[in-house]
């Protein structure tokens, strides 16, 4: 099953998506589950194994996220 990451706005979630695809690392912009409670309609999904590459990059960027 692919994780799901959550933003504060649409404007990190896009941002992650372009950091992604810059970084080779398949994503893509899904609507947030319900249940997440995010502030942004927006959401990534990624493959499992590309989560904690994704994670370091978004960190390194200063993007905030939650992975569900």
């Amino acid at each position: 099953m692919n994780t799901i990451l959550i933003f504060d706005t649409t404007h990190h979630a896009m941002w992650a998506e372009e950091l992604a695809r810059e970084n080779g690392i398949a994503a893509e912009v899904v609507p947030a589950p319900e249940q997440a409670e995010a502030k942004c309609g927006l959401a990534l999904e990624v493959l499992p194994d590309s989560v904690e590459q994704l994670t370091a990059v978004l960190n390194r960027e200063g993007v905030p996220h939650r992975v569900l």
